[in-house]
């Protein structure tokens, strides 16, 4: 296979990937918990390094958050990059009229999520010391 052809070929695996992401993410917002799991590989394992917490394989993640005593009211995606089998999303869930923000680092193998890495944070007030600098987002 020439260089032309192999980038052609990953390019299109690529799109496939991020519809694959769209489609999750999009379950995950209307609270499709079936099709939110199809992503992942069986044996996917999922770390939570805040809490110290890593949930191994799909069933156990499934169960997890369909049982979330705090349902998510809102999910918004603000960017999804990636590249071969390695992306990233950062987007926001609703917690009870609470933003948290979050940062998803997805692995896949084989089309499926066999790692995913998820950082939540929540949000805080912009010092005044530094206003001259920035410029407020929202």
């Amino acid at each position: 296979m020439n260089g032309k052809s192999k980038r052609l070929e990953q390019s299109i695996e690529e799109e496939q990937i991020r519809e694959v992401l769209n489609a999750h993410w999009h379950a995950s917002a209307v609270g499709d918990i079936n099709a939110e799991h199809d992503i992942y590989d069986d044996d996917a394992i999922c770390d939570y390094p805040q809490s110290g917490e890593r949930i191994l394989g799909r069933s156990n993640l499934q169960a997890l958050r369909s049982h979330h005593p705090g349902k998510p009211s809102g999910f918004n995606v603000k960017r999804i990059i990636g590249k071969g089998d390695l992306w990233i999303t950062e987007y926001t869930i609703n917690y009870q009229g609470k933003p948290v923000y979050t940062v998803s680092i997805m692995e896949f193998r084989n089309d499926k999520v066999v790692h995913e890495t998820q950082y939540f944070a929540d949000p805080f007030e912009a010092p005044a010391w530094r206003s001259q600098w920035v410029q407020q987002t929202t």
